[in-house]
């Protein structure tokens, strides 16, 4: 590929954006982004409580259009929508169709079997740990309030609140930080619990770049 892979990013929160571009720019600063925000796919799943096929319907939708427009891989950010990013991945492959945690999963399960999941969005709670091979232990965990928090605009009671709720997980082996939202806490949480943590934007950006270099 002469010019560099263009990476459609897709969102279902506004706080995912900055996270996943940071990544970017560390790891792969040549790759092409683009970025589809649609933060009413978070907004109706906590409402209607479970992922149907009206979700399904729109995620599809959603990745035809960065098909269209010419996307050589499609990122998803928001990690509570599993089934729905599936559905995409099948209706375009042979083109990467990542799942915001899929590679953070790889990684994380190679550090331990006690795998400590940390989140700040309920549902991500039910929808993600199915995701990890039986042979681990899950311990999720919800930062309560945080993501509230954040709406209102104050990162520090955010980063306090996960950093106080990580500290249920200073037993695991290792603590995944479930959110491309959380990421940058990392190190507020690997202080709090003296735990390996692992992210899902530098895992994801890590994944792409071995997929599409592969196929260049």
């Amino acid at each position: 590929m002469s010019t560099p892979p263009r990476i459609a990013l897709i969102h279902a929160l506004k706080h995912s954006i900055a996270p996943i571009e940071a990544a970017f720019a560390q790891a792969w600063p040549e790759a092409r982004l683009m970025n589809l925000l649609d933060d009413s796919l978070s907004a109706d799943l906590a409402r209607d409580g479970e992922l149907n096929d009206a979700m399904t319907e729109r995620f599809l939708a959603l990745g035809d259009y960065a098909a269209a427009t010419g996307a050589n891989a499609i990122l998803f950010t928001c990690s509570a929508f599993g089934p729905c990013i599936e559905a995409v991945a099948r209706a375009h492959a042979p083109m990467p169709v990542l799942k915001p945690n899929e590679a953070m999963i790889e990684r994380a399960v190679t550090m331990g079997k006690r795998i400590g999941l940390l989140s700040t969005f309920p549902p991500t709670l039910v929808s993600m740990p199915p995701e990890f091979p039986a042979s681990v232990q899950i311990v999720p965990k919800l930062a309560e309030g945080a993501l509230a928090a954040l709406d209102r605009g104050d990162r520090a009671t955010h980063d306090r609140l996960i950093a106080e709720a990580s500290r249920d997980l200073h037993d695991c082996d290792v603590i995944a930080l479930a959110q491309f939202s959380i990421a940058a806490t990392a190190p507020l949480v690997a202080e709090a619990t003296g735990r390996p943590v692992v992210t899902t934007p530098d895992s994801a950006v890590e994944k792409l770049m071995r997929l599409l270099k592969a196929k260049t």
